[in-house]
């Protein structure tokens, strides 16, 4: 079941894990014990998938052993003895995600020669293999190349591009959008229980499918009621994307400027949606070699050379009037100094490239809309690619452990033919969504599931094996 992330799900601690899909588990290889490897590692684990993960580095695997449970084996991924001894031949799934680009290439050829069915492999530039060729990715046995820095540009645009979205993630082939927006006061979907929204609100296709209040996540019911401060996830067809944030209480802004701090690879591809959606775009960056890269490779952008800690300069490059700011440096605290800055000078939207897990929690308390990890966006890029049966996506939802599920229903699936209103789900889950082709439908009681229909749960982790009973 691959995995579109919500714009940064967030490991969450060890609390009590998710429940096993049902099915047996998938026998699942990582290359790689940095930053990804260790949190596919974790998150597959909890799943109670079954998980070998090598890596070069002996305090790496060291720190496997001592937080997951997993078979961690100290070796080089591109070596045969270890592929061996890591049992490659048996493996389902190598996800290859080490720092090495040669590793990783190498380690999905040995795969591809033991006959696994699924190689994905981490690269800097997947462009750079997509071509035919002696180095194609096809000729490398590899069947998926994932970019960390790319797929962070990915959700970095889709978050200034949404106003007010702390989180967003794609469903329905992007006929579907999930949106997690903070409620304001005197929000419309605060303004009564979700059963008795105002009536001008009815013609409306979303559907308020979790919150998540203090540390708790809810799935809610007809009875609930959302507060101010609350975050609330909203699933809406794509095409009527732009009412959400006024739903939860945030005027609407056109994205029409955005200033880069950091001339980062991220920065670049970033800088590439921009300008395809013409936004334009000015980066800063404090090397005078790199702003010569960047403006002969950027046409159309401004690049300038200065340090966006310099609040002069802020200012004089008109801070104020920026639709977004991202901040994109190699060092988490200046990214957030420079974030926190940008926010008080005026930015509408702010958000910092974060590496460290644990300064994701300080994102709310600063005030700042919302953060990004290269680690946690390449992790689920790769799972999108390496889920069961047909499951086709699943996001975990930012701040809460409840999860996205996007499904096919198969035609021996215990729900298949039935009404919406005859299905006895768990609780702590509901039906979000039905696509019937074309056809996107916020599922009532007279609804019924069909064979072929594309649908869209949200789960608590104790509902999750029931759920799966409902659809294998």
């Amino acid at each position: 079941m691959p995995s579109h992330h919500l714009t940064h799900p967030q490991v969450t601690g060890r609390q009590t894990p998710p429940a096993k899909w049902t099915g047996d588990p998938l026998r699942i290889l990582i290359i790689g014990a940095g930053a990804v490897g260790f949190y596919l590692a974790g998150r597959l684990a909890d799943e109670a998938q079954e998980i070998t993960i090598v890596d070069v580095n002996p305090e790496r695997i060291e720190r496997v052993r001592e937080n997951l449970d997993v078979l961690a084996i100290h070796g080089s991924g591109a070596d045969v003895s270890t592929l061996e001894e890591a049992g490659i031949r048996n493996a389902e799934i190598v996800m290859a995600v080490s720092g090495s680009e040669e590793v990783n290439l190498l380690a999905c050829f040995a795969a591809s020669r033991a006959g696994v069915g699924v190689k994905v492999a981490r690269v800097r530039h997947p462009e750079h293999h997509l071509h035919t060729g002696l180095f194609a990715r096809e000729a490398l046995g590899v069947d998926f190349l994932v970019g960390p820095e790319q797929e962070c540009a990915r959700e970095i645009f889709h978050l200034l591009a949404t106003p007010a979205a702390t989180d967003i993630a794609t469903f329905a082939g992007g006929q579907v959008q999930l949106v997690g927006m903070r409620v304001l006061p005197d929000a419309p979907l605060a303004a009564d229980t979700l059963a008795r929204l105002p009536r001008e609100l009815s013609d409306r296709h979303f559907v308020v499918t979790a919150l998540v209040r203090g540390d708790q996540t809810q799935i809610p019911t007809g009875a609930t009621r959302l507060r101010p401060g609350d975050r609330a996830y909203i699933l809406a067809r794509t095409e009527d994307l732009g009412s959400l944030p006024g739903l939860a209480g945030h005027e609407p802004v056109p994205l029409t400027r955005v200033m880069i701090a950091g001339g980062s690879d991220e920065a670049v591809y970033l800088a590439r949606h921009l300008r395809d959606h013409g936004v334009h775009c000015t980066i800063l960056d404090r090397d005078p070699s790199r702003c010569r890269e960047l403006a002969e490779s950027l046409p159309g952008a401004l690049v300038l050379r200065g340090d966006a800690t310099d609040m002069e300069l802020l200012e004089m490059e008109g801070v104020e009037g920026t639709d977004g700011f991202v901040a994109l440096t190699d060092r988490d605290e200046v990214n957030m100094l420079v974030a926190l800055l940008a926010k008080n000078s005026g930015a509408r939207r702010v958000i910092p490239l974060i590496h460290k897990e644990e300064y994701m929690d300080l994102v709310d308390r600063m005030g700042l809309d919302a953060a990004v990890s290269p680690r946690i966006s390449a992790a689920n890029a790769i799972l999108r690619h390496v889920r069961r049966g047909s499951v086709a996506s699943v996001a975990t939802l930012k701040g809460g452990r409840a999860e996205a599920i996007e499904t096919v229903i198969a035609p021996e699936a215990p729900i298949a033919g039935k009404r919406v209103r005859d299905i006895r789900f768990p609780k702590g889950a509901m039906l979000g969504i039905l696509v019937k082709g074309n056809e996107v439908i916020i599922p009532r009681g007279q609804d019924s599931v069909e064979a072929g229909d594309l649908a869209i749960f949200f789960v608590l982790p104790h509902a999750l094996e029931a759920v799966g009973r409902l659809l294998e």
